[in-house]
This record gives C-alpha cells, structure tokens and sequence, in this order.
C-alpha cells in the first residue's frame, strides 16, 4: 500500500513504527524507499572543516569546543584556493555534494563571511551541490548564501527538545529552529538530523524525528549520526551505538519522510560492510565520503568505492531533485 507524504504525524503513531519488530520495520521502510526513491543510487557528499577548533559553545560531543581539551588544533579559515582544490578532489573521487564546516557559533558579518560566500561561489562554479554548516544564521546571511549559489544548509537538532539541555548549554532549540526556519525563508534547502548515543532515551529518538517529521516541510536532507566518543569531551565513556538502533532509526526515518535523502553519517568506521548494507536496506540514501569529517574519522573514497561494487550502488548525480522537477514541467 502507498505511503503518503505526511507532516501530521501523531508521537503515538511515530512511536508504533519505531517499536515494529525490526525485520518488519526494515521490509516497510525498504518498499517506501522503492516506492520513492532509486534504491541502487547513493547521494555522495564530502565534508571539509574549514575553520577548525576554539568554538565557545559546550556541545558535550564535540572535539572542537575550547573548553574541552581534546587534542584538536585550532586553524583559521582556509583560503579559497585550498578549499576548491580538496573540493575538485572531492568532485574527481565521486562526491557530488561538497559540504564546508566553520567551527562558530554563529555567522557574523565580516571578511571571514565574505570569504566563505567566494567559496560558495566557486564550488557552485564547479557543478557540485555546495552545503554550508556555520552556526546560527540570520534572515539576511541566508539570504546571502542564497545569492551566492548556496545548495543547502546544515542545522542539526542533535536530539529531542526534552533532551537537548543535557548536551548543549550555550544555544537553545529554538534557536536552532530559528536558523532553519531563515534556510527555508531564502530558498535553500534543508539538512538536519540529530546524533544516537548520546545517553538520550528511545523516547528522545522518537521525538526528535516526531520534530523533523512534521515541518510544513520535510528536510532534503536528514543526517543520522552515531555519537563518535573523543576523549576530552563529556561524552568520551558513553557506549558504542548498537547497530541495530542505527537501523531502527534510518528505517523510521524513511517511512516518516519517504522523499527526504536519510544520511548514513558519522560512526561508519565502526561499521562493517554488512552492517551498512542494512542501513540501505532501511532506506540510508547518502553517506559522507573522504577520510574525514570535520576532525573525526571516516572511511577512505577506495573503501566505499569497494563497497559501492560490491552492493551494486552507483553515486547520486548533482542537482537531480531540480532536473526532475523541470522534466515534470514539460512533461
């Protein structure tokens, strides 16, 4: 039976899928994502820290708070020209999304910010969609980014609004609501999910996608990411996450959001080939290449091309969501 796109969803209703026995929920949430999606292509993107480390916020997560001593060397903003360089290196490996991370708390208006919007400029320039992930945004910066080619942005909820002052202090969720709602205000489309593992509860999961869920307007994009414990942070001794809470949530994801690209993110070094091949199978439509992410590690582009053959998966071309809305208009 069809599953419709819905923003209505109920926390009871979101909350009995979540709870369906995990065979069951995979097999439903596999035939929604055949039934929206090209289940053999994988959205390929790639992250690059481009100003790293002495960030003022107390995410208990993150390897680049200042307050935490982790290990992570504070780096100014690169130039443009090493930024387009790994961006074409990127591009030449099979990425079509190239994602630039700042470590700040918010975007302010200043050279640095012009900077980045020349960035923009020239990774656009080169056919790759372009994703920014700076902090907090105001109506006007987004607007900016807009202007300057910006693809999409990348706003996290991290975990549910009932959770959530467990792990941050220093921003509150409304005002990462706040930025989303200025991403959308501008035309750029939106990529936000949250972590697992970060001590919340199963109730915590479910309502953090119970908030994706049922935005006037669903996510593009919804990175699900297992808590990669750092030493130095608060988080360093929480537990691996269970594999097969990654599946559940992917799963739940896929039939809450049938159209959204649902991100395998960060923890996949700690995934075997197998493992990740059921997180497809549950809907998991892109992932983040290059060895990686921001300061944390990832698998290589060779690995994931070695996967890639062996599950018969083929990259995600640029811009596809747009082609297939201009073929619809003269169809």
């Amino acid at each position: 039976m069809s599953i419709a796109i819905r923003n209505d969803w109920t926390l009871e209703e979101i909350h009995e899928i979540y709870n369906t026995p995990l065979l069951e929920l995979v097999f439903k949430a596999a035939n929604v994502h055949r039934e929206y999606n090209d289940t053999a292509e994988v959205q390929v993107c790639t992250l690059l820290s481009i100003k790293t480390g002495g960030c003022t916020e107390d995410c208990a997560y993150c390897p680049q708070a200042a307050r935490y001593n982790t290990g992570v060397n504070v780096q100014a903003l690169m130039k443009k020209e090493e930024v387009l360089a790994y961006a074409q290196k990127a591009k030449d490996a099979g990425s079509t999304r190239f994602c630039m991370g700042a470590a700040w708390r918010e975007v302010r208006d200043n050279r640095d910010f012009d900077r980045v919007l020349e960035m923009v400029k020239g990774v656009n320039e080169m056919g790759m969609e372009v994703c920014c992930t700076l902090g907090m945004l105001t109506e006007d910066q987004a607007k900016k980014l807009a202007d300057a080619g910006l693809y999409a942005y990348n706003h996290n909820l991290d975990t549910s609004s009932e959770y959530y002052e467990s792990i941050i202090t220093t921003r509150t969720y409304e005002e990462r609501l706040n930025t989303l709602d200025n991403v959308r205000k501008a035309g750029v489309s939106v990529c936000c999910g949250g972590i697992i593992g970060l001590g919340e509860t199963h109730e915590d999961r479910i309502g953090m996608l119970h908030t994706l869920a049922t935005m006037p307007q669903h996510p593009e994009s919804v990175p699900i990411n297992a808590l990669v414990r750092v030493a130095g942070t608060p988080l360093e001794n929480n537990q691996k996450t269970d594999i097969w809470d990654m599946v559940r949530m992917i799963a739940t994801a896929r039939i809450l959001m049938p159209k959204t690209m649902v991100r395998l993110s960060a923890g996949r070094t700690e995934m075997n080939v197998a493992e990740q091949a059921l997180c497809f199978m549950a809907g998991a439509n892109s992932i983040f290449a290059g060895d990686k992410l921001l300061t944390t590690p990832n698998p290589s582009f060779d690995e994931d091309n070695r996967m890639f053959d062996l599950l018969g998966l083929k990259p995600r071309e640029s811009f596809k969501a747009e082609k297939q809305k201009l073929a619809e208009m003269f169809e």
